[in-house]
């Protein structure tokens, strides 16, 4: 099993306890330490929670946090996002800037990006890409 990072919608759907999420974090977890995700994950989770104010849940996912690994946006990760933008757009096959900083930040860290939005993603050339739905 390769080394992931994951996208918001699957890390919202293990946040809900969607079974078959749950199961495949566990079976992560049982090779691998911690849960990695990008800091724009982060930002879509708590911008969420805090617009419901969903305090609970606020707390639970920073505590959440504490145990596994924010990725941040480095210069590597936008030099990927870059060229994942340019190259899309050459195609005329745009997808959200938020989607193309998270596979930078996949790519760049040599992660496989588990994401239950396919057909966004499959359009990047050079992203491993996973679904745990």
């Amino acid at each position: 099993m390769k080394q992931v990072l994951i996208d918001t919608d699957i890390l919202s759907l293990f946040l809900r306890n969607h079974p078959n999420v749950v199961d495949h974090f566990r079976k992560y977890l049982d090779n691998y330490e911690k849960i990695s995700f990008s800091i724009i994950t982060y930002y879509e989770i708590i911008s969420g929670l805090k617009y419901r104010d969903a305090k609970k849940q606020l707390d639970s996912f920073l505590k959440f946090t504490e145990y596994n690994s924010v990725l941040p946006i480095t210069l590597d990760s936008i030099d990927k996002s870059a060229e994942i933008y340019t190259d899309l757009r050459k195609k005329g096959n745009l997808i959200d800037d938020i989607d193309i900083l998270i596979a930078g930040i996949a790519i760049s860290n040599d992660l496989e990006l588990i994401s239950h939005n396919q057909s966004h993603f499959e359009r990047i050339s050079g992203l491993k890409l996973g679904d745990w739905y």
